[in-house]
């Protein structure tokens, strides 16, 4: 175990977690909403330091970051534990152990070993992912120190349900994110992820103000969040707050954990929410989870140029110069947008 970050000690033993927007107010030797963070006599530890249920090599495009060292691979870690319950979780076997099972299972890693595994796979980045970054908060941020070190870079896939403050602490060393945006209504949020709306929107905007490049995912699910005018309504939000080059993931829903009854998103469903959102100007908009679709292809907003075309495992080629357009010179929004990708053999570890 160790002490935790961004929390307040209280009378009688309580302490306040800062750490992510439900703010849990714990009474000595019980935890907080996510399971795994513990008061024990008045100091709040974090119980899943260094205990890694997952480490995989996967390429950026996977997490997804479209717009971020395309081509390249990230070395992708994850801890048990989420402060979220969703419905449609399709990581819920580790994301909700410490909730279902009251287990944390894993096995030790330092921030010092995923370094030098990085660096040996030959991997550009590391993702701190699968299930909620910030609810290892500290390893994440002792392991991104060291890697920014190592001139690697650093990405949160995440639900965006953070408090500013520890924006801030990351934000020295956090690269990217990507945010699932999983719905645009309160009721959505409350009913089948145990949260609210708000606060994932203030991160949101928070994000993009740090200068930390940012994606956006929206999992369509049938008669949940897929209604034409909540889908306008989230694709005017980030062209409006986050602008006009933040790439939006519409990903296809397949059926999992709680909504086994719900049927895989139809098709149109996804070109109807894709066509909403180039509608309201965002200039990036891409479909996930229907294999061989162009519409995971990156092309220039301004003449229509097919610049970067992917399949399912990542990139094909690339036709990108110095950022930019080769035929308009349209400057493409993004990171690392035309560099070299680093290479490394796609390997999986997980208990």
């Amino acid at each position: 175990m160790k002490e935790a970050m961004l929390y307040k000690k209280l009378p009688e033993n309580r302490v306040s977690c800062n750490l992510c927007a439900h703010h849990c107010l714990i009474v000595d030797a019980k935890k907080g909403i996510c399971q795994v963070r513990e008061n024990q006599g008045g100091t709040l530890y974090t119980l899943v330091y260094g205990r890694t249920i997952s480490q995989n090599i996967d390429p950026i495009e996977k997490k997804p970051l479209f717009h971020f060292y395309p081509g390249s691979t990230a070395y992708s870690i994850a801890t048990p534990g989420c402060n979220f319950r969703c419905a449609w979780c399709q990581n819920w076997e580790i994301s909700q152990m410490p909730k279902q099972q009251h287990l944390i299972a894993g096995y030790e890693a330092t921030p010092e070993e995923i370094v030098t595994e990085a660096q040996r796979w030959g991997c550009r980045s590391i993702a701190y992912t699968y299930t909620e970054p910030t609810i290892f908060f500290e390893y994440a941020y002792d392991t991104a120190r060291l890697a920014r070190a190592a001139g690697l870079a650093n990405i949160f896939v995440t639900n965006g349900y953070m408090t500013e403050e520890m924006l801030e602490t990351i934000q020295p060393y956090l690269d990217a994110a990507n945010v699932d945006l999983k719905a645009f209504r309160d009721k959505t949020y409350r009913k089948y992820v145990g949260a609210r709306l708000q606060p994932v929107l203030d991160s949101l905007k928070a994000i993009k103000q740090l200068s930390i490049w940012l994606e956006v995912t929206t999992l369509v699910i049938p008669g949940i969040n897929d209604d034409s005018a909540e889908l306008e309504d989230a694709a005017q939000f980030i062209v409006r707050e986050l602008g006009a080059d933040t790439p939006w993931h519409i990903s296809r829903f397949f059926p999992d954990y709680q909504l086994t009854h719900v049927p895989p998103t139809p098709q149109k469903s996804l070109e109807r929410a894709w066509e909403i959102g180039k509608s309201v100007g965002l200039r990036y908009v891409y479909l996930g989870n229907v294999p061989g679709e162009e519409k995971q292809n990156t092309y220039c907003p301004d003449c229509g140029t097919l610049l970067i075309r992917r399949n399912i495992f990542g990139v094909l080629a690339n036709r990108i110069q110095s950022g930019c357009c080769p035929d308009c010179g349209f400057a493409v929004g993004g990171v690392g947008m035309s560099e070299k990708p680093h290479s490394a053999s796609l390997v999986t570890r997980q208990e």
